[in-house]
């Protein structure tokens, strides 16, 4: 079959070519071949593009093509990182790397690869003994004093990706200018006859059990209240991996804590990457906690949660009055996080006036109301937990971080890792649900409490898929209507403030001040009304698709009417969704 008389992209084909007249191994070439005659719109898919770092870094299906994660891609993508690391430190006598990976098929594969060409490029390598969770091996790039790491790991995508998280020294994921740059020097690599890849392997050190002690002694040390845990170490805990990495740690360090009753859903314990109990092992889903939720009805528990497979982010499941189990939301679960830490450093007396915490743009204004409130400065940054980390590092040595989360369930307590932390929010979560019970409560009676003294926030999501070519020109045509003829209302609601972070500029529509953003371009709108009220418009970054965020809020006068306010304000968001012809 001859590619150039397919019917495919040009870059498809120049890629596809390439591979095959490369020094790739016989079953890519024959699988190349196969997609050629059988299947040429595959074949397109898997070659029209290399894979870009995005917020995410390098992520896609697993399979042969240069857009697509396999051993190829993987090991040119590290090239061009090894590359860029050792450009940016010119003169450093030792360059040092840590690698770690989750449970998904082919990712120790991947790691190993890894490994394998930074050592071939004179790294010294700190590659994990077997599966760690995404934070710890944050962690142990800041510990072992790292130029740079690699986590292996698609998150909570589905069974058939896989993908790859690059950090800084910093420990934090790549952001501006590295991010591009790194892609820049990776487009530099042409086949994979330019990587490096024999000898070096006496700069491999693998690491393990040192390493998780240290990093599990860090997340003990955010314990608040070990008092109340030693005096309620039975509150029920039910806790699922979902398959995933979070298996290694965070039943360990419950145990270390002190919870002496946490039932693990053992069938979802064994680590497998085909996540067989599940449709989607991301716990934002309902289906993904099915399991945890049966098991905590089956032994009346206390609280549920569950990590993905990463184990950076957490979903949570509560009790209600009337015997049922409620999902919370991402914002809801920050929002408890937040005022629990911050109540408990108000009580110990361990505010300064100097602390900080940090969320996202998209996320609810209930944490930040509630920093606000205690006197603790909140910083607003860009959608992406690496923008967290930029803060943090960014005022590192001048005021002190408590903590940080996004409304995608990532949350981050302390600043010795530097991304989102199931680890560690897990056992918050478990020492709040003492905490509440020493209280006489419940984990869901705290966030009535929080609702009633803050007010009932309450968030919704929309995406408006646009594919293909066209749909990328609607997307950016409709952000553009939105610049030029921004709504005066939404809903019946005055607009008083609108901020675009694109123009880096906050105006206040009522003074008709406008107060610069100090945060990168992106290509975000948000709109403020005069009740308090908010919708934000983001293209995706990775997706064909343009979400619109919306924030509304009501006041909770008791328990007993907390349906009635939720459901209120869910009409809210759904007259709104009307108002912007979004329905």
């Amino acid at each position: 079959m001859d590619i150039n008389a397919l019917n495919i992209d040009e870059s498809a084909k120049l890629n596809a070519t390439a591979w095959l007249n490369g020094e790739y191994d016989e079953a890519t070439k024959q699988a190349i071949r196969d997609m050629a005659e059988n299947n040429p719109s595959e074949l397109n898919e898997s070659f029209y593009r290399h894979l870009e770092f995005g917020t995410g870094g390098l992520r896609g299906i697993m399979g042969v093509g240069t857009n697509r994660m396999n051993k190829y891609t993987v090991a040119m993508a590290t090239q061009g990182l090894a590359n860029y690391v050792k450009k940016i430190n010119a003169g450093e006598s030792e360059l040092r790397a840590a690698v770690s990976h989750d449970s998904r098929n082919h990712s120790r594969e991947f790691a190993e690869i890894t490994a394998k060409v930074l050592a071939s490029n004179g790294y010294k390598v700190y590659l994990f003994d077997g599966m760690r969770p995404t934070p710890e091996l944050s962690f142990a790039v800041r510990h072992f004093h790292c130029h740079t790491g690699v986590m292996v790991t698609a998150s909570h995508n589905p069974k058939e990706y896989n993908g790859y998280k690059a950090y800084w020294s910093d420990g934090c994921q790549l952001t501006a200018p590295h991010d591009e740059a790194v892609i820049d020097e990776v487009l530099k690599i042409k086949s994979v006859g330019d990587v490096k890849m024999k000898g070096g392997e006496e700069n491999i050190t693998i690491i393990g059990e040192e390493v998780d002690q240290v990093y599990l002694r860090r997340v003990e040390a955010n314990s608040l209240n070990p008092e109340i845990i030693k005096k309620h170490h039975d509150v029920k805990i039910v806790y699922t991996p979902l398959h995933g990495t979070g298996i290694t740690l965070i039943p360990r360090m419950l145990k270390q804590l002190g919870f002496t009753n946490v039932n693990i859903v053992e069938a979802q314990a064994v680590p497998d990457g085909n996540f067989p109990t599940t449709p989607s092992p991301n716990p934002e889903e309902k289906a993904a906690m099915k399991m945890a939720v049966d098991l905590a009805k089956d032994i009346d528990a206390d609280i549920v949660f569950a990590s993905d497979p990463d184990a950076d982010r957490v979903g949570v499941a509560v009790k209600r009055p009337d015997g049922e189990w409620m999902l919370l939301n991402g914002n809801q679960t920050m929002s408890v996080l937040f005022y629990y830490i911050v109540k408990q450093w108000q009580e110990k007396q361990m505010l300064t006036g100097n602390e900080f915490m940090v969320k996202t743009i998209v996320t609810s204004e209930l944490p930040a109301d509630i920093a606000t409130r205690a006197g603790i400065k909140i910083y607003d940054v860009l959608t992406g937990f690496k923008f967290i980390g930029a803060k943090i590092l960014e005022l590192e040595g001048v005021e002190q971080f408590i903590a940080g989360g996004e409304e995608s369930y990532g949350y981050m307590i302390g600043d010795f890792v530097r991304d989102k932390d199931a680890v560690a929010a897990c056992s918050m979560i478990a020492e709040i649900a003492a905490w509440a019970v020493e209280q006489g409560k419940t984990f869901f009676d705290v966030l009535v409490d929080i609702y009633k003294q803050y007010g009932f926030y309450k968030e919704g999501l929309v995406s408006v898929v646009r594919k293909g070519k066209s749909g990328a020109e609607e997307i950016q045509q409709m952000m553009r209507d939105y610049r030029s003829n921004p709504p005066a209302e939404i809903d019946g609601e005055k607009v008083v403030c609108i901020k675009d972070y694109k123009l880096h500029e906050s105006k206040d529509l009522v003074t008709g001040k406008v107060t610069p953003i100090d945060l990168p371009t992106s290509n975000v709108l948000q709109f403020f009304t005069d009740k308090g009220n908010k919708v934000t418009v983001r293209p995706s970054g990775t997706e064909p698709k343009i979400k619109f965020y919306f924030g509304v809020k009501g006041e909770l006068c008791c328990k007993g009417s907390f349906d009635k306010t939720n459901e209120a304000l869910d009409q809210k968001i759904e007259s709104i969704k009307h108002s912007m012809n979004l329905v």
